[in-house]
């Protein structure tokens, strides 16, 4: 829908997301979502918690966030500030490539005949339990300053309840 607009409409939308950056200012309609819950595949639908929610929000906020996520990850990737090995959420890398890399040291371990020890670990709701002020101050000590980590608190900490549709 908003690829669509005239031009004259794309103008006044960039004017207005310039002014919602330069005056740090967030629509309050912008931290309401409808959370539609869906059920997990093969689970029992009258177990609350095998359902996963998902979030419908405002398209014009979902257009800033990714505008927001693409300067966060244009700085993290010109400061070297990601690990190597970190391939998700990254473009132009999968998990794939950390599956070959697991391949390769499995063969170079065996013909070195070698031993070669692989761990794994799953956290359980790991999104939930993230300390979102510990990865805003992980942002600032990387240097992190302006506008950006105050868009990125603005996306993490809603301040507004939502609203559930069943």
């Amino acid at each position: 829908m908003i690829k669509h607009l005239t031009t004259e409409s794309q103008a006044a939308l960039l004017n207005f997301y310039n002014r919602i950056w330069q005056e740090q200012y967030f629509p309050t309609q912008w931290q309401q979502a409808i959370i539609i819950p869906l059920l997990k595949p093969g689970k029992d639908p009258k177990n609350p918690s095998n359902y996963r929610p998902i979030a419908l929000t405002c398209c014009l906020c979902k257009l800033l966030e990714r505008m927001i996520n693409r300067r966060l990850m244009y700085y993290l990737e010109a400061n070297k500030s990601l690990h190597p090995s970190q391939s998700g959420f990254r473009k132009g890398r999968s998990t794939i490539d950390n599956l070959l890399a697991l391949e390769t040291d499995i063969r170079l371990a065996f013909l070195q005949r070698k031993h070669l020890v692989a761990v794994f670990f799953d956290i359980e709701k790991a999104y939930d339990r993230t300390w979102r002020y510990g990865i805003l101050k992980d942002l600032y000590d990387l240097g992190l300053r302006g506008n950006l980590p105050i868009f990125i608190k603005f996306f993490t900490t809603p301040e507004i309840p939502s609203q559930s549709r069943i």
